[in-house]
């Protein structure tokens, strides 16, 4: 009887388990295949994203900044045209990514959860549209490929951190 009973409680955890809601997914990667790989998946330990720092020349994006919590990641990319930031109102967040690439980036528009279109970067090229596989979940970094230009992004999406006292 005792195996029995323990048995039956063993399937039940295994079973709770299985049903874990999962929160976290990947869209990506959109642009060419050049550059060399980036990732900010440890500034996500930072705190949200709360502001973007997007480099934009006639073209292409040439480089991407992101701001976790109040610690910028590193700057990746190149160094020609011009410098756009914003800011994220607080408790702001990315909850759509959409742009367009041929065969490097050449435009960004990040959608909040408050209704705000940030957009950068030239209208042509192949587009797509990024958003997170699950409920309840926002942009929490970015990753990607990058030389003089941004060849390449990939964007991960989760939960948004349930606590950040610097943010």
């Amino acid at each position: 009887m005792l195996t029995v009973a323990l048995l039956a409680l063993l399937c039940a955890s295994a079973s709770a388990n299985a049903i874990q809601a999962r929160s976290s997914s990947y869209s990506g990667e959109y642009g060419g295949g050049g550059g060399k790989r980036f990732s900010h998946s440890s500034n996500q330990l930072d705190g949200p994203i709360t502001a973007l720092r997007v480099r934009v020349n006639n073209y292409f994006i040439v480089g991407l900044q992101v701001r976790y919590g109040t610690k910028w990641s590193d700057y990746v990319g190149g160094r020609s045209g011009d410098l756009e930031e914003i800011f994220l109102h607080p408790g702001e967040s990315v909850i759509q990514v959409s742009g367009k690439y041929k065969w490097y980036l050449k435009k960004l528009v990040f959608v909040t959860d408050k209704g705000r279109y940030l957009a950068f970067g030239k209208d042509s090229g192949t587009s797509f549209n990024a958003v997170p596989l699950h409920p309840n979940t926002v942009l929490r970094f970015i990753s990607g490929r990058s030389g003089s230009v941004i060849d390449a992004i990939g964007l991960h999406w989760d939960v948004y951190p349930s606590s950040c006292s610097s943010c």
